[in-house]
């Protein structure tokens, strides 16, 4: 029996429910705080085009896995390899959850970034990072927040303008069946992203335990490791996440139908442009930027920026914070195993 290869293999599958949990929700925040969806409605939703997400973006464009399996290299002498990876996935499930408790909507994406990274370089140093896919991360960082916020501030002052003559009921009308589709296309598009991040993690899960290999630049991924991660981070959004979405959908602004479609529209558009060009961006980070843009388009007060510098604190501390566990974990876990 490969005690490291189970053990690696229930870390990654820990991570993926736990990103359904407390990560998934935010695609749906919008949604059940302007009424259109119920929150278990929203949720089921969530469960189902989560799974379809992850499954069928991942079998027409693996780009973002593969930069997530390029991004460090645990290339080590025996099981360091194995055992580094799963101090890796063992620190994301302790800072992931720490931020659900405190209901916090930090990022499993750059948790996961940061794991990975803080992991790698405490068997090989900063020569450990590939600094070309780093920058992929770099990258999406700028983009997620500049397309965000400015499509929600634009897309919120082009449907003032549009539907400024229009009767109220009617306009409400399109955006409640407009927010639900939204909705649905966030969710689609976190699977998308999110499980094709912790597939790349699978994937290398298997390598380093010589049941799988790279093609080029990156991994074939099987169908059954697909269906897999999907189903995990669907389950894992059933379980629950009212807690992140009244932090998101709730607390920071308080929005009306036609913003909250205005918010679910730039976010879909952002990470469906990130994932087609491989670039691994934070659905969550994208989600709320474009809430921002969104309040801030009627007037800068009706963002209450005590909740977005809570945020933002966490977005800061997560690549340093999570890095740093994920770091001493590894060495720990590389002397004790």
């Amino acid at each position: 029996m490969n005690i490291a290869l189970i053990v690696t293999v229930t870390l990654v599958m820990g991570v993926i429910f736990v990103n359904g949990w407390t990560d998934a929700p935010n695609a749906i925040a919008t949604a059940v705080s302007t009424r259109v969806l119920k929150p278990n409605v929203a949720i089921w939703m969530a469960v189902v085009m989560n799974f379809f997400g992850a499954l069928v973006m991942t079998f027409f464009n693996a780009q973002v896995a593969e930069t997530i399996s390029n991004i460090v290299s645990f290339d080590a002498q025996g099981n360091a390899s194995q055992v580094a990876l799963a101090a890796a996935l063992f620190s994301i499930v302790v800072w992931s959850v720490a931020a659900w408790y405190f209901g916090i909507p930090t990022s499993e994406s750059h948790a996961l970034i940061a794991g990975l990274t803080g992991s790698a370089m405490a068997l090989g140093g900063l020569g450990a990072v590939n600094g070309a896919e780093w920058t992929k991360v770099l990258v999406g960082l700028v983009v997620s927040t500049v397309m965000g916020f400015g499509g929600g501030f634009l897309v919120t002052k082009l449907i003032v303008i549009l539907f400024k003559n229009v009767v109220r009921r009617t306009a409400n009308k399109v955006f409640t069946y407009g927010q639900a589709f939204g909705a649905a296309a966030n969710a689609f598009l976190h699977g998308a992203q999110d499980g094709q991040k912790f597939m790349g993690v699978f994937m290398l899960g298997l390598y380093y335990n010589n049941l799988a290999e790279k093609s080029g630049s990156g991994f074939i991924i099987p169908i059954w490791v697909m269906v897999l991660c999907s189903v995990t981070m669907g389950f894992g959004t059933s379980v629950g996440g009212m807690r992140i979405i009244k932090s998101v959908g709730m607390d920071m602004v308080k929005l009306e139908r036609y913003q909250g479609f205005a918010a679910d529209l730039s976010t879909a558009i952002c990470l469906f442009a990130a994932s087609i060009f491989g670039i691994p961006v934070s659905t969550t980070h994208t989600k709320t930027t474009a809430i921002m843009g969104v309040g801030a388009s009627k007037r800068v007060s009706s963002v209450d920026w005590r909740i977005v510098k809570e945020m933002l604190i966490a977005w800061i501390l997560t690549f340093p914070g999570c890095g740093l566990i994920a770091f001493v974990m590894a060495k720990i876990f590389i002397a004790l195993f």
